[in-house]
């Protein structure tokens, strides 16, 4: 069954411009691509996507990076979409990352880390929906 998995390319990546490389990426992986935007997020913005970060103590540190630049954020379709999309990004901190995915070639640092998956389908839906519309979708 296919499901769907939410993901972003991070400022960093997009400053280093590693946006097409992650989206090729996605592609050489199988994901369908149902939905995509490049965008700036503003403060308010970043601060609601994270809010389950809020008490940690990297949330300003968090915010602050997310706000610091363009990020492309995507919606991807896949069978066990979610997992497909950990698996191919990699360990948060790219220094224990395996070799071949995206955090091991495109992050510089475990803050840094050049994108971001979903955790959950749960999470995945909900993420879907911060940043797109129903008919920001595509459903064939």
């Amino acid at each position: 069954m296919s499901n769907r998995t939410f993901a972003i390319i991070k400022p960093d990546a997009v400053k280093n411009g590693n946006t097409g490389k992650v989206y090729d990426r996605i592609i050489q992986n199988n994901f369908k691509i149902i939905s995509a935007k490049l965008l700036q997020m503003d403060m308010p913005k970043a601060e609601g996507f994270y809010a389950v970060h809020k008490e940690r103590p990297f949330f300003k540190e968090l915010t602050s990076f997310m706000t610091s630049g363009p990020c492309m954020v995507l919606a991807l379709e896949k069978e066990n979409a979610v997992q497909a999309w950990r698996e191919a990004i990699g360990a948060t901190n790219p220094k224990e990352a395996i070799e071949g995915t995206i955090r091991k070639e495109f992050a510089t640092s475990i803050q840094e880390n050049a994108v971001h998956g979903s955790d959950s389908d749960e999470n995945a839906e909900k993420e879907i929906a911060f940043f797109f519309t129903k008919s920001e979708i595509l459903t064939n």
